[in-house]
């Protein structure tokens, strides 16, 4: 009887167990959410590429694209880390009780630059040896040698002479051609209306002035 008693208590046990585990895997079961947004710097707000964007305990993660957008599954309740050489970590955290199927964000990282050290070498152990060896250096004979015929005026301005323009000089002779142009349009660099006095409107204003003033009256004893 006892035994029976034993089996039976077993048995509703066993089927209680079985009845309300689906249930708590129900209740543990966390909702995928479609985790996507922009990765910015903090200054202009222009997008970073290449960070990445992880969740640590699950190991999963992607990275941004070249605008710094960025998209990917996540669950739930997961800490969602940001990184990217430069910058200070990010981290954004999903509730737990997010009900929505997806979740958009806008991260703004924050420079944090890394100043080494400064790191001085030298060829001596000492700074005093090495003020001993500069000051015993000899130097050459500055005639004679490469640099001083490198230097000569004759070859140099031969070398000026058939050298092309190159790209600096070209782009700076295209800005002050463009700066030229514009000073041109504003009236504050020669024209063909500037050079002409009377299309100049300053001219015509000191020509009224002159004319109130008499300077055009005829004077006497002054022979035009």
């Amino acid at each position: 009887m006892n035994s029976r008693r034993f089996l039976l208590l077993l048995s509703l046990v066993l089927l209680t167990g079985l009845l309300a585990a689906p249930h708590a895997w129900a209740q543990g079961k966390r909702r995928v959410v479609q985790f996507t947004g922009i990765v910015a710097s903090g200054d202009s707000l222009l997008g970073v590429p290449g960070a990445s964007v992880y969740v640590p305990k699950a190991g999963r993660g992607t990275t941004s694209n070249a605008y710094g957008y960025f998209s990917m599954p996540v669950l739930a309740g997961d800490s969602i880390v940001f990184r990217s050489l430069g910058y200070r970590n990010q981290t954004i955290i999903i509730p737990a009780d997010y009900q929505r199927q997806s979740f958009s964000v806008i991260v703004t990282m924050q420079d944090d630059p890394t100043m080494l050290p400064d790191v001085r070498i030298f060829p001596y152990a000492t700074e005093k040896e090495f003020k001993r060896a500069f000051l015993a250096l000899k130097l050459p004979d500055e005639k004679g040698t490469a640099a001083a015929d490198n230097l000569n005026q004759e070859l140099m301005r031969k070398i000026f002479n058939s050298q092309p323009m190159g790209p600096t000089a070209n782009y700076r002779q295209t800005m002050s051609q463009q700066q030229y142009n514009l000073d041109r349009r504003m009236g504050t660099a020669p024209n063909p209306y500037s050079n002409n006095p009377l299309l100049n409107p300053f001219s015509w204003l000191q020509l009224v002035k002159q004319v109130k003033d008499g300077e055009f009256k005829k004077k006497e004893g002054v022979d035009y």
